[in-house]
């Protein structure tokens, strides 16, 4: 490589999926020797830059964790105007770049991600950390594609599969999952207690990178809508930079605590707020958070007006593209 290195400017290195390389880190180490390289990496791991790595680095590095298609990045890439037809699109299908490609048809784009999926399964876990129980990640996989945005602990996940005749030890579960989210399959999201300014050691709640690859295993159902559409909101609060956790408010749950630059801001999801039972439970909860942080509530409805006592409601799609 340093034979084709330009003696008058600068020179660009380019690197992908880095990880495939046995010993990579000490070759990129000898590379930042020479201040006239510039060195890119990309990496399908989440454990990429870890602790090691990063201090082989000395602090050389800056990483940057690149994310499925936000809604605006869909509607440019498939030049598509903001309508709900669109945003049906997106949600349905996900935000891998590669679709701008295939035909929006559920025969075509489901295919298409259900090898992405194989491959992901394959190459950055099953090769990777040589698993050999091939059947339960697949099975887990399902489990939680079906039950995105449920709370639950490795034990519980546990307890379930061996009452499907599944047994699998709580640790083992943990394991699997590590493994997902490392391959950036799913996002693990830890509990925060609110008052108690404290991260809960166990229970969890889990989200899909990619909502289409979720549809491709699982499908598409009406019934599953409402977890859907907080799993969108999820992955476009982690697209603007913000760190989230699920909320703890003694007995009461706040879907997301998200904080960004020092600031914090809580968010409800649900389908709908024309119900009383809904606007209570949704705007209710946000209204027991004693600090004055923003507080909101994102539904599809199409509503403009006042506030409900301070906390705003939000349409998707106008969240979407703020």
């Amino acid at each position: 490589m340093l034979a084709h290195k330009s003696k008058q400017r600068k020179t660009y290195v380019f690197i992908d999926e880095i990880q495939e390389i046995r010993h990579f880190e000490e070759a990129l180490r000898s590379l930042l020797l020479h201040n006239d390289i510039d060195l890119y990496c990309t990496g399908s791991n989440a454990n990429l830059l870890s602790g090691d790595v990063a201090g082989l680095l000395s602090g050389r590095s800056i990483e940057i964790t690149v994310y499925s298609l936000s809604y605006v990045e869909f509607l440019l890439f498939h030049k598509l105007t903001n309508t709900p037809k669109s945003l049906e699109k997106y949600i349905k299908y996900g935000g891998l770049p590669y679709l701008k490609h295939l035909e929006l048809t559920d025969s075509i784009v489901f295919e298409y991600l259900k090898n992405i999926y194989g491959t992901i399964v394959y190459r950055d876990i099953i090769n990777r950390y040589a698993v050999r129980n091939v059947t339960f990640l697949e099975q887990l996989t399902l489990f939680l594609a079906g039950n995105v945005g449920s709370l639950f602990s490795a034990k519980k996940i546990s307890d379930f599969l061996k009452s499907q005749n599944v047994n699998i030890a709580p640790n083992q579960v943990q394991t699997y999952i590590q493994y997902l989210v490392n391959a950036f399959l799913i996002h693990k999201v830890q509990r925060y207690d609110i008052i108690g300014k404290r991260v809960f050691e166990f229970g969890e709640k889990f989200y899909f990178e990619n909502l289409g690859i979720r549809h491709g295993l699982w499908g598409f159902r009406p019934e599953d809508r409402g977890k859907i559409i907080e799993n969108v909101v999820y992955n476009h609060l982690l697209f603007k930079g913000y760190s989230v956790k699920v909320g703890a408010l003694n007995d009461l749950e706040i879907d997301f605590v998200c904080e960004k630059e020092g600031e914090k801001r809580y968010i409800q999801v649900a389908l709908t707020a024309n119900e009383t039972k809904t606007i209570e439970r949704e705007f209710g909860n946000l209204q027991k958070i004693s600090d004055n942080y923003s507080k909101e509530v994102i539904t599809l409805d199409d509503f403009q007006g006042n506030t409900f006592e301070g906390i705003k409601q939000t349409n998707l799609r106008s969240f979407l593209i703020e």
